[in-house]
């Protein structure tokens, strides 16, 4: 896999090839309650305000419901996702962000969530990379399960954040889990098996699809959905169409 491959540009793989990727149709698939099962905290740490909801929004709904605290960490406030955007400065994208996330959270009925925006500047998170080992390091218990953003994502900010979460689980002994976002972009459906190995479909039920598509629908501003946005939107429906789906993905 080369640089080159990993580039986040233009439409991307459609998902009707994700569809017909005898790779992902085979990934062994596995209920959401079992990968839940003893585990005392779920601890999701997002790049960006939507990375979550739209990787792993599911299995958040579904550990509240099974009694397993939920802990969502916003590492940036994603204010730089439009810096041409005179109607969008950062100042007001940062507020703006995290009341998406927050109506998006209550979409998927997770109202009473422990929740941390950790304000790193948006898109030189791994200039900040030693700084969140450690402070990823003082929140995490060795109890907890932790979802954190693949490697490899192609995403600056999602492969920093990988990184610290994956040196910080190391160190605190906790079950670590990682999800694609931008990786269904670029890699190949027919060849993604030597990238992911191992991963796990988890299957999401009719009434778990529906509160995920309300709660990806309050990312307004990145869906385009948005009054005084002069160009492409971060998340086209070609990009949303992956994060519809009946199921959700976990590496490792």
């Amino acid at each position: 896999m080369d640089v080159v491959s990993r580039r986040i540009e233009r439409d991307g793989i459609d998902e009707s090839q994700w569809q017909d990727s005898p790779w992902l149709q085979s990934l062994p698939r596995q209920e959401p309650g079992a990968l839940l099962a003893g585990i005392e905290r779920l601890v999701v740490v997002s790049p960006h305000p939507d990375d979550e909801v739209l990787a792993c929004g599911g299995l958040m709904a579904s550990a509240h419901r099974h009694g397993v605290a939920v802990l969502v960490i916003s590492v940036t406030d994603g204010e730089a996702c439009y810096p041409d955007q005179a109607a969008w400065p950062p100042a007001r994208l940062r507020e703006v962000r995290q009341q998406e996330l927050a109506r998006a959270l209550a979409c998927l009925g997770l109202v009473d969530v422990q929740q941390q925006a950790w304000h790193v500047d948006d898109g030189a998170v791994v200039r900040q990379e030693a700084a969140l080992v450690e402070r990823l390091h003082g929140v995490l218990r060795a109890g907890d399960l932790l979802l954190a953003p693949w490697r490899l994502d192609a995403h600056p900010d999602h492969e920093a954040v990988g990184r610290a979460c994956a040196q910080a689980a190391a160190l605190r002994g906790c079950v670590l889990r990682e999800f694609p976002v931008w990786g269904w972009h670029w890699l190949d459906p027919q060849g993604a098996a030597t990238c992911w190995s191992p991963a796990t479909r988890f299957p999401l039920s009719a009434e778990l699809q529906r509160r995920k598509r309300d709660a990806i629908d309050q990312f307004a501003t990145q869906t385009g959905a948005v009054e005084g946005l002069a160009c492409a939107p971060i998340l086209p429906e070609t990009v949303l169409r992956r994060f519809r789906r009946s199921f959700e993905v976990l590496i490792g």
